[in-house]
């Protein structure tokens, strides 16, 4: 995929999601002001309004026809953002969607790399190296305790959560990023690798990464900013992009982690 003109990004968006493709575009076109690399984005949506399990596994069923939809656009790379609708299926399960869902672009003969905001996190606490880790989510604290438990069953120790309990999707879209420099403070991290700022695709939390990671001097991610890092990993680029934390700093570029499922 090196050396093409213009990438095109599939996006796989839960139909209340209003973050996804304002802050990983954002992200992308950060980049374009330092690297030559241009990018387009397409999305296809699943219905989903209120974060409950229920909702999230009807939402996921209909996962496979946005990736078919999204391949007969010749997309470079998928993206699935809904890190929890993910976890809630059960542990590890983050492959099985990864897997499936490149099968359908081979299937349409468009094969095309696929990425979960859920898999994501995990492959970016691994660049970085991270062990203990804090984490702040939008979930009620069962969906919560369920997304650390996934990541606990990853090889990392959650050592402190916060739960916002927003159960609207709308209303976690609407938040100001910025809170979180106020939220933050709230979540022990000492002792920690890394801190989540945002568990969610959806929280938005792009404009606070860098400004909290100042503060704490560890490294500050997202499931947005993982998700970025991924996408250029597995289209061949250099992850990189401006004011989105370490991750995306250009320190980290790890290219045998680039699989046709990953």
């Amino acid at each position: 995929m090196k050396d093409k003109p213009y990438y095109r990004i599939g996006q796989i968006v839960p139909s209340s999601n209003t973050t996804m493709e304002t802050e990983i575009p954002a992200m992308f076109r950060a980049r374009e002001t330092v690297e030559p690399e241009r990018f387009a984005f397409h999305s296809s949506r699943m219905r989903m309004k209120k974060v409950t399990k229920e909702e999230l596994a009807a939402m996921d069923r209909d996962s496979d026809r946005c990736a078919l939809e999204l391949s007969d656009a010749r997309v470079d790379v998928l993206g699935y953002a809904c890190l929890v609708a993910i976890m809630s299926m059960g542990k590890g399960y983050h492959r099985e969607s990864q897997a499936r869902l490149h099968q359908v672009t081979v299937d349409n003969g468009a094969p095309a790399p696929v990425v979960s905001s859920a898999g994501a996190l995990i492959e970016g606490l691994k660049v970085l190296g991270a062990k203990r880790i804090s984490v702040i989510a939008p979930y009620m604290k069962p969906l919560t305790q369920l997304v650390c438990d996934y990541i606990e069953a990853e090889g990392f120790t959650v050592h402190d959560r916060i739960a916002l309990e927003i159960e609207d999707n709308c209303e976690v879209g609407a938040r100001d990023p910025l809170a979180l420099v106020d939220i933050f403070p709230r979540v022990d991290i000492r002792g920690v690798d890394a801190l989540v700022l945002s568990a969610c695709v959806q929280m938005p939390s792009l404009e606070a990464v860098p400004v909290v990671e100042s503060r704490v001097g560890i490294p500050v991610i997202s499931a947005a900013v993982c998700t970025t890092f991924r996408m250029l990993q597995q289209m061949g680029l250099k992850p990189l992009a401006p004011n989105a934390g370490a991750l995306l700093s250009g320190r980290y570029a790890q290219p045998e982690l680039r699989d046709a499922a990953a």
